[in-house]
């Protein structure tokens, strides 16, 4: 379980060490800085997958993703970490060395940030003694059985060490925390609208994660009936839904939903459904996978749910809760107030993090001190 996130110089996250348990609820205002811890979280996901740079890219480069608030001298890098009982990871991003002038080949890629310094460690704090794998530019240094180091030459400044060098022989501690890194499971604002892929009707096969567009909703609810919890699917619909259960309907090995509500003579289609309703379902497909994530992270989930539905789907997330660490990253309070209600029938602690923003700076409310912070130590370069 991941026990701290540190973010530097993102956007509007200068320096942010966040705390985090089995369940988390994110809140703050309209710009306090919610989105940008959900992409710092996104951007370490990227990097097991070799996807961070590019992601930076297409946000503008790092010109564009670095903090640009008041402070003594210009931001010149990004820094993204987070450890955990088990293992620790924290990067580095630095702008690209120059292409121009005389004798250098000339580049069309300067807006890539290149990753100056990586680091994996054991425990939840990094200390050498706990170092695992140790990048500064394009040398990376990997702690072997017999506790000495093989090094590795050559390693492009694109390119993280999470995607390139997790060698199940020479490298087994970074294997593990890149798989653990790719089982992190985002959802952010599915789509309902009236073409969104939900609404049609897909080829069927054993789903057991629901996709992050939704398209296979009908396949994913199907998977959850043969091998996953039915009756807390039912329940859950029961709840939202007095009287409604939902099914699947196979049309030729094109599955359909099927919503049956007290007082109609027919099942209702997926397209038939209102944003609300559908969006329900698809939280209850994501959040009832057969195959939990290590980490799970909502972004807004509440858009276009009726006030009503908000304590159904506290409960979906609190059930959730207790096979996978979640981050509910929301701005309805009355969700984040039925979460915490419901927290302890469930069993499972919330921690509660309130984000503000003074003089354009992202921080925790309430904290008065660097002492109130979790222990974190940045690698140097």
């Amino acid at each position: 379980m991941i026990r701290t996130l540190a973010v530097e110089n993102y956007r509007s996250l200068r320096k942010l060490i966040v705390p985090l348990d089995r369940l988390n609820v994110i809140t703050g205002a309209n710009g306090t800085g919610k989105s940008s811890l959900y992409r710092a979280l996104r951007l370490l996901a990227d990097s097991a997958s070799g996807g961070a740079v590019a992601a930076l890219a297409r946000e503008g480069g790092l010109p564009s993703a670095l903090w640009a608030g008041q402070a003594k001298a210009e931001a010149t890098s990004m820094r993204l970490g987070f450890a955990g009982d088990e293992f620790g990871y924290a990067v580095d991003f630095g702008h690209p060395v120059p292409t121009s002038g005389e004798g250098a080949t000339p580049s069309l890629f300067n807006l890539d940030p290149e990753i100056k310094r990586e680091c994996t460690w054991a425990g939840p704090v990094l200390r050498p003694a706990a170092l695992l794998c140790d990048r500064a530019g394009p040398a990376v240094r990997t702690r072997t059985a017999d506790g000495g180091w093989h090094r590795t030459q050559g390693l492009r400044p694109y390119d993280s060490m999470l995607s390139e060098l997790a060698d199940p022989q020479l490298a087994p501690d970074l294997l593990r925390l890149r798989e653990l890194i790719r089982s992190w499971r985002f959802y952010d604002h599915v789509r309902t609208d009236a073409d969104a892929p939900a609404r049609a009707a897909r080829v069927g096969t054993r789903t057991p994660v629901l996709g992050h567009d939704g398209a296979d909703l009908a396949a994913a609810l199907q998977t959850i009936r043969e091998i996953g919890d039915t009756g807390a699917l039912d329940a859950a619909v029961d709840d939202a839904f007095p009287g409604t259960r939902v099914r699947v309907e196979d049309n030729g090995g094109r599955f359909e939903v099927r919503l049956h509500q007290r007082g109609l003579n027919r099942p209702l289609g997926a397209a038939e459904l209102s944003d609300g309703t559908l969006r329900y379902l698809l939280w209850a497909a994501a959040l009832l996978t057969p195959r939990p994530p290590s980490l799970l992270v909502l972004n807004e989930p509440e858009t276009s749910l009726h006030p009503d539905l908000l304590r159904p789907l506290a409960d979906l997330i609190l059930h959730a809760a207790k096979d996978t660490q979640i981050v509910l990253v929301t701005h309805a309070d009355p969700l984040a107030e039925a979460v915490a209600k419901g927290a302890r029938r469930h069993r499972v602690d919330v921690n509660s993090v309130e984000l503000v923003k003074e003089s354009g700076e992202t921080k925790v409310a309430g904290r008065e001190s660097l002492l109130d912070e979790p222990l974190w130590y940045w690698p140097k370069r």
